[in-house]
């Protein structure tokens, strides 16, 4: 009898746990959350990606890298092909897409791009473009060199670690190197959400270089966008379960520093970085409950939000945009060129506003 007490004991403790989880995960995973219209000016959807815009990064001269066709498991796809690379001329007010060849000796077929950053060489001034790769599931990242006058890129090399074991984003920090989020997309499908129903903070920042790799941040529930202040000083990651933009110092090493986290209220995808102000941009997702339980009757909104001066002791974080699915779906990137915003998804379309009216 005494057995059976304990037993039952130890169940209604369980239980009781499990249950509190699942209320924190729907609570992480903004479930029940409602959005209101949060439109700009003059939004134009961007002709010729249908599939998905999931990263974008824009060069100082108006063009805008653009990684399409992103597939994994639990997400929508509406098309079979690889996955491809665009440029879009923001100076060109046609906004006219143009899909960059990809030299040979790279395997087109099993291309499968996710986040992307931009390296450009001080000396030459040439642009290495990083890519985040996912071929039949696995993750690695690969170096391109972009021809803009051919409107091509040239593979240079693969990266493969043990470390890089799900990448979801990366920040280029040279011709070689750069940070990059863990976030177990890519891994054993029954682990994501065994990790997020125990609460772990088990998602980290790895740093790579052809002299050493190394994980320097593992304290995330789910790191998903990164990048880098203009000064080269400090990292911002997107813990996207934990709704929150978080600031790490660059030390010496090549380690990060905790500074702080800044709450915004959604789930927070890439982040853009306005190299002239320092603003942060980012592509959200405002109610996952929709994104992971696909439903085109009742499709997931995007969300834009601003952080301004990030490092103060008050940052001002603004909604910018916010959609309720009608017009764009499962916005994951915002990146800002001359007073025009530029929005991506991970499966749907991609959108080019105006920020002034």
């Amino acid at each position: 009898m005494g057995k059976l007490i304990v037993i039952g004991i130890i169940v209604a403790v369980v239980a009781a746990f499990i249950g509190q989880r699942i209320v924190d995960l729907r609570r992480r995973g903004l479930f029940s959350r409602q959005l209101e219209q949060n439109h700009l000016p003059n939004c134009k959807v961007i002709k010729g990606l249908d599939y998905g815009s999931e990263d974008i990064t824009i060069l100082p001269n108006g063009q805008a890298i653009i990684s399409t066709g992103l597939k994994f498991l639990g997400m929508p796809s509406f098309s079979d092909a690889p996955g491809k690379i665009f440029t879009l001329n923001l100076e060109d007010s046609r906004l006219k897409p143009v899909e960059l060849r990809i030299g040979r000796g790279f395997d087109i077929d099993s291309f499968n791009p996710h986040g992307i950053s931009t390296y450009i060489d001080e000396k030459d001034l040439s642009v290495h473009l990083f890519v985040v790769n996912h071929p039949e599931g696995k993750s690695q990242v690969e170096i391109f060199q972009f021809i803009e006058e051919e409107n091509s890129i040239v593979h240079l090399k693969t990266i493969k670690h043990e470390l890089l074991h799900s990448v979801n984003d990366i920040v280029a920090v040279g011709p070689e190197s750069f940070y990059a989020t863990n976030d177990h997309y890519f891994e054993n499908a029954k682990l994501k959400p065994l990790g997020a129903l125990l609460g772990l903070a088990w998602c980290t920042v790895v740093y790579y270089s052809p002299e050493e790799v190394k994980v320097v941040a593992d304290y995330f529930y789910s790191s998903n966008g990164i990048n880098i202040s203009p000064d080269n000083k400090n990292i911002y990651v997107s813990d996207i379960l934990d709704h929150a933009i978080h600031v790490l110092e660059v030390q010496e090493n090549n380690t990060l520093g905790h500074v702080k986290a800044v709450p915004v209220g959604s789930l927070c995808d890439n982040i853009e970085v306005d190299g002239d102000t320092g603003d942060l941009w980012l592509g959200c997702h405002p109610n996952s409950g929709k994104l992971m339980s696909y439903d085109p009757e009742d499709p997931p909104g995007s969300e834009v939000i601003k952080i301004q001066n990030i490092h103060s002791e008050k940052p001002v974080v603004t909604q910018v945009y916010a959609d309720d699915g009608s017009v764009i779906q499962g916005s994951t990137v915002a990146s800002v060129y001359k007073g025009k915003l530029l929005i991506g998804s991970i499966f749907h379309k991609a959108l080019c506003c105006d920020l002034n009216p």
